[in-house]
């Protein structure tokens, strides 16, 4: 059910045209719409302020456009796929015109809505390697409307590159930091930044880096304070809990 439907209930309720009882029971009717091999949520904006978002990797061609346009006809305009192949995206977007970014295997159908929030999310990683995830994030951040400021290939190996950009660190709201081999990158951001880090842990490193699992465990035991971390690879992730961080509000 699109937004502009639950409003318009709501508004029946509020002139008298409509009953309590028979706007929950329309409200109840359409809690998902049942495509047989998908169920989608168009109730999960109204649950959790963002929409539901396409997983691409297992799902074919066909079933990724059913569900983009089961989304469109439901009045959702901005829909994000995350780890969608080239080809799928090929086909896909020959039904539904979409923006595809190789790199982090992630596309958006329509517009972007206009940045906001409490301020910049600032993505930073250890190299050039974790581009694919830090991609992802910044794609999914940008998706859920927010600014973002790429600060790329400022690993610990060269620390003077993160301190040579310490004013964006310091001014962020949120920060993603993006690292293999031994993480590191997380702890040296969480010790100068005044704002949450989330550190997400990449399959980079050679074989005692054990395919993410090294860095893993660096960011979840950092000293610093202020660090999350999400699980290995989770461009996606990450993206989506700094947005929720930017756009906290007082709960009244």
């Amino acid at each position: 059910m699109s937004d502009k439907k639950t409003e318009t209930i709501l508004r029946q309720v509020q002139d008298g045209s409509l009953t309590v009882e028979e706007a929950m029971l329309q409200l109840k009717l359409e809690p998902f719409q049942d495509l047989g091999y998908a169920k989608v949520d168009h109730h999960r904006r109204l649950r959790q302020g963002v929409p539901e978002v396409i997983y691409g990797a297992g799902k074919t061609p066909e079933q990724i456009t059913g569900i983009i346009t089961a989304m469109k006809a439901a009045g959702q305009e901005t829909i994000l796929i995350t780890r969608l192949s080239p080809e799928a995206a090929s086909i896909v977007g020959a039904v539904h015109p979409l923006t595809y970014h190789e790199t982090g295997h992630i596309a958006t159908v329509g517009e972007l809505p206009a940045p906001g929030g409490l301020g910049t999310i600032v993505i930073a990683t250890g190299g050039t390697s974790d581009l694919p995830v830090a991609e992802e994030a910044a794609v999914t951040a940008q998706a859920l409307g927010n600014r973002v400021l790429k600060l790329y290939d400022v690993g610990v190996a060269g620390v003077h590159r993160l301190l040579a950009n310490v004013e964006y660190i310091m001014n962020a709201s949120v920060i993603i930091a993006i690292a293999g081999m031994e993480g590191a990158l997380a702890s040296v951001v969480g010790g100068l930044a005044d704002c949450p880090v989330i550190a997400v842990p990449t399959s980079v490193g050679y074989g005692a880096s054990f395919h993410g699992l090294s860095a893993l465990l660096s960011m979840l035991n950092s000293c610093a304070s202020g660090i999350s971390v999400v699980n290995i690879d989770n461009g996606f992730g990450a993206g989506y809990l700094a947005s929720m961080i930017n756009h906290m509000e007082a709960k009244k």
